[in-house]
């Protein structure tokens, strides 16, 4: 780490709504990557007589626990549990319900209120919310990743050819995103989930063809800008390949201005993934949805839990990417640095550096 990242990051350090914004978001993303182990149906260790298993990463048959038949184990039936607790013992997750978990509270409708077993209650078809908000996290924060960054990779790409190069090639990138941009997204999603069942990857593709274009103009600007710098001009005087002098000299100016923005793509992506969910456009019923509990919460005005869950849910998330992308902006923006020196850490500023130059 050299001393201008210091300098960066002691300054988004300095401001603390984002660096708690961080760690709020780093620890939700990271307890959602290992959701199986927080939330799940089936115990995290299992001992059975002299045998071990792990029932998380491994099919157990009924059979091995004392049942009868030759199918997978299902720890919720009283007949597997009760012949566990004979002859051995097993270790549960915190929550006992995975995203696609039916529950089996006796007595009850659904959806049902918060209660014992379900902390933010039950959906209309009996599945645990907290769960479903877990494993949800994970897919909108995974998928809002992978978008954000395939567009950068690949706007990175159109925007340092457009401003390298310049001229007739600017202008022909200029008149093609014109078009490309002009084709409506969702009636497109529409008519292809009309066509093809839309999965994960798919959909993440088919954001992936138009999401791009959000960076063209700000890497088109950086390259532009430093075509004509002294060290790209030298460069080039030297013999230096194009491909050499985009992928040394002006990319990395322009991946500076790229982080900036990238929480607040990373923001816009999970607000895409939401929105086509609760149009129904979005993810299979099967994958556990943030958008799809929005719309139960629509669905189900009398069950107040669903729609206060997804809410809060998505708010909290949104705001910290907000705040997290606010302090990135502003790590990196030199102004910071004179408003607050204490940020600036070891690196000398300008008017050190003059003196220091006078002096010698």
């Amino acid at each position: 780490m050299n001393a201008i990242t210091r300098r960066r990051w002691r300054a988004f350090c300095a401001n603390r709504r984002a660096l708690t914004c961080l760690c709020i978001f780093g620890a939700c993303f990271v307890v959602s990557l290992f959701a199986e182990l927080v939330a799940n149906d089936r115990p995290l260790l299992v001992r059975y007589g002299d045998q071990i298993y792990l029932p998380v990463f491994q099919h157990i048959d009924e059979r091995s626990l004392g049942g009868d038949l030759p199918i997978a184990a299902d720890f919720s039936d009283p007949h597997i549990a009760a012949s566990i607790a004979r002859n051995g013992w097993a270790l549960w997750p915190p929550i006992r319900y995975s995203f696609n978990t039916i529950s089996r509270r006796e007595g009850i409708t659904f959806p049902a209120p918060p209660g014992q077993g379900n902390i933010l209650g039950t959906d209309d078809q009996g599945r645990d919310i907290l769960a479903r908000i877990l494993y949800g996290i994970r897919i909108s924060v995974l998928f809002g990743l992978c978008l954000s960054l395939t567009g950068c990779l690949a706007g990175m790409a159109a925007g340092v050819v457009q401003g390298y190069y310049g001229g007739l090639t600017d202008l022909l990138f200029q008149r093609f995103m014109e078009v490309w941009g002009g084709i409506p997204v969702l009636y497109l999603i529409i008519i292809i989930s009309s066509v093809i069942s839309m999965g994960f990857w798919s959909l993440l593709l088919l954001m992936l063809a138009f999401s791009w274009m959000r960076v063209v103009g700000v890497v088109r600007a950086e390259s532009l800008r430093a075509r004509n710098m002294e060290y790209v001009l030298s460069a080039r005087a030297l013999g230096v390949n194009d491909l050499g002098i985009m992928r040394r000299h002006v990319l990395p100016n322009a991946a500076v201005a790229l982080v900036s923005v990238l929480p607040f793509m990373v923001n816009a992506s999970i607000v895409t993934l939401t929105s086509l969910d609760f149009l129904g456009f979005g993810l299979p019923p099967e994958y556990p949805s943030l958008g799809e509990l929005v719309v139960q919460g629509k669905n189900n005005l009398f069950a107040p839990w669903i729609g206060l869950a997804s809410f809060f849910t998505l708010a909290g998330l949104l705001t910290c990417l907000v705040f997290i992308g606010e302090g990135v902006r502003d790590a990196f923006d030199p102004r910071v640095f004179q408003a607050n020196p204490d940020a600036a850490g070891d690196v000398p500023s300008l008017q050190e550096g003059q003196k220091a130059g006078d002096a010698a």
